[in-house]
């Protein structure tokens, strides 16, 4: 059974309003685990300044930040050495770390020279993330080709991956797949994608799909991917995506890193601190008691 993600409501607990009754937040950096919070600035900070996503972050209690590109923060391969220094600087002394920047490149085309043009811009992101101090670069399938053979563009995918992860691992940096695309999504085929690829250095991002949720669960979908897991966006949780399961299925599994938000709306900064705060508090309360499992 898949679920689908409601819509972005003016009132609830995501809205600012959440907090105007004096709501405490109790900030605690990661739970018992390890699992962190932080925030993709695609889409809510697409319009947001970097020092105001630093400081926002920070006030809310968001410990990293993936920077998503042609956003207005303007973290991207563009900048020069002193302009890469000056943003490793700012995300420091902000205490923010920069756990990814948010590409979009790709690798299912059948044109193989646009391919290789996305090879070749992940190895400049891969640069930028050096530069920076992030710890990986989001890439992503982007659908199946039609009249292709389904196998061969999952391998070709793999192949490109572990061109971009061999150049990233000289480089001390990640390769992570956002599960995405129109059937390229299901966990099924990334879980060929991965195997196709066989590089240590290139992981996944789970992206909270409908089309991970098999009756009403995604247990089945995590165990596919879970030897990849590197990062997770997770959206609306006030959804009918079963986030505290996948929560207490990330504890099981050891999970050490971030849960990055990834709301698909923008957020005025005028109203992000309360928005970011009532976020992290309903993130909390769902990491706090835990889904009933069954046994392995």
């Amino acid at each position: 059974m898949r679920v689908t993600r409601r819509e972005f409501g003016g009132a609830g607990l995501m809205s600012a309003a959440a907090l105007a009754g004096g709501t405490r937040l109790l900030v605690e950096p990661a739970t018992a685990a390890g699992i962190r919070l932080g925030l993709v600035s695609y889409n809510v900070a697409k319009d947001w300044e970097l020092e105001t996503i630093l400081r926002l972050c920070g006030e809310a209690g968001f410990e990293g930040v993936e920077f998503r590109t042609t956003h207005a923060h303007g973290v991207e391969r563009t900048l020069t050495p002193q302009q890469r220094a000056t943003v490793r600087k700012q995300c420091a002394d902000a205490g923010i770390l920069q756990t990814s920047l948010g590409t979009v490149c790709e690798f299912h085309s059948p044109d193989p020279e646009l391919v290789k043009k996305n090879v070749a811009d992940c190895h400049e992101w891969v640069l930028l993330a050096k530069d920076i101090g992030a710890r990986g670069v989001k890439v992503r399938p982007n659908g199946l080709p039609k009249d292709v053979p389904e196998q061969k563009t999952l391998e070709q995918i793999g192949r490109a991956l572990a061109e971009c992860g061999a150049f990233a691992a000289d480089h001390g940096v990640e390769i992570w797949v956002e599960v995405h695309g129109e059937g390229t999504r299901l966990p099924a085929r990334m879980r060929r994608i991965m195997d196709a690829c066989g590089h240590a250095s290139v992981g996944v991002t789970w992206n909270s799909n409908d089309t991970d949720v098999v009756d009403g669960s995604v247990a089945a979908s995590f165990e596919l991917l879970r030897p990849f897991l590197r990062c997770a966006h997770i959206t609306d949780l006030e959804s009918a995506y079963p986030y505290r399961e996948l929560f207490s299925l990330m504890r099981r599994a050891g999970f050490a890193g971030f849960t990055l938000c990834e709301y698909p709306r923008p957020v005025a900064a005028s109203e992000a601190a309360a928005w970011l705060r009532a976020y992290r508090v309903r993130w909390s309360e769902l990491q706090q008691t835990q889904e009933r499992l069954p046994s392995s």
